[in-house]
Formats: structure tokens, sequence, C-alpha cells
């Protein structure tokens, strides 16, 4: 089966790995493939290894990361990222993923049944505290308390707020630092 892919190019220093990853996107070259494989997978690993990974992490990430790349090589595009770009942007992503995977807690590890009922003085002294955060958010001003509301009851991003305000995103910022200010002065009291 002809590539259309440069052996020497390939095998060379100056490997044109563009024409290889067009090979691979356009035909689903399997020498393509393989030829990015050689060359790629053992940087990856060695990419991840140097950002933490364990040698057998690495390796399932390095596999994973070669899978994207026969799987998603339709997405590559040579005027956007450089093949080498592109691989290790998705080896970085993919690193970051297994990251937060080792990170959320197992199901067994999460508490089961309801929680136990809150004491009346914690229950009394969480009324007293919304009840003084209510009254000091009444009191600051209406452009502040709308700011607060939005990033904190709303969730929004300030740069979220800030495009549905149309403010400038520093000016969200400063109003949300004075009137943090001015509830903790209140909140003190």
């Amino acid at each position: 089966m002809g590539t259309g892919v440069d052996r020497t190019a390939v095998k060379g220093d100056e490997a044109d790995w563009t024409s290889a990853m067009l090979a691979l996107r356009d035909r689903q070259d399997r020498e393509a493939f393989a030829a990015l494989f050689r060359h790629f997978a053992p940087r990856v690993k060695a990419f991840l290894m140097k950002g933490g990974a364990s040698a057998p992490q690495a390796e399932e990430v390095t596999q994973d990361v070669m899978a994207t790349l026969w799987n998603k090589a339709h997405l590559f595009d040579p005027t956007r990222a450089s093949v080498a770009t592109w691989i290790f942007t998705i080896a970085r992503n993919r690193r970051i993923d297994a990251i937060r995977r080792t990170r959320r807690p197992e199901p067994e590890d999460l508490p089961w049944g309801p929680e136990p009922e809150p004491d009346q003085a914690e229950v009394m002294a969480l009324q007293q505290e919304t009840e003084r955060l209510g009254q000091a958010l009444a009191q600051l001003p209406e452009k502040q308390r709308e700011l607060i509301e939005r990033a904190y009851f709303g969730e929004l991003t300030h740069s979220e707020i800030a495009h549905e305000t149309g403010l400038p995103l520093g000016t969200i910022k400063s109003r949300l630092r004075l009137a943090l200010d001015r509830l903790r002065h209140e909140l003190k009291r």
C-alpha cells in the first residue's frame, strides 16, 4: 500500500510530520500512523513522566494519546498547529484528565445515608448569620449588590458578568472588591 509519505523524510531528523499526519487524516494511512507513533510515543511518555506521572500511568496516557491521534486525525488542521503542538496538546489534556480522575473520590468513599441533624445552637447561629448577611447586603449600593448577587448567588465568573452587563472587567473586579470589603466590615460589627 503506497502511502505518499517519503520514508526518508519520516525517518530523518527533519521529518515532514505534517505530510505523515495529512496521510493519516486523509487516507487513514497505517504506515504514516506507525511512523508518527514510533517518533512521538516515546516523547509523549517522557513529557508525561517529567510532568510527574509514574511510568505505568505515562504509558497508559501515551496509549490514549496515540489512539486519539488515530481516531481524531480528521480534526488536525496544519494551519492551526504543527503536528508536535497538536499531539502534545492532546497529551497535556489527557494528563489533566488523568489527574482529575485520580482526585475524584470513589463511590465507596462517599458518605451514605442522611446527614446527621445539626444541633439547635448551630441552626440558630446559622440563621442569625444569614440575617446579618442579608442586612449587610441590603446596605450595599445597588450596583455593588447586583454584582455580588450575580457572582455569588448566580455563580457567574467575572468575565461572564462583564459580558452580561457590558462593563469593563476591571470595573467588575473593583466593585466586587469594594462590596466584599463593606460586607466584611458590616459582619465584624
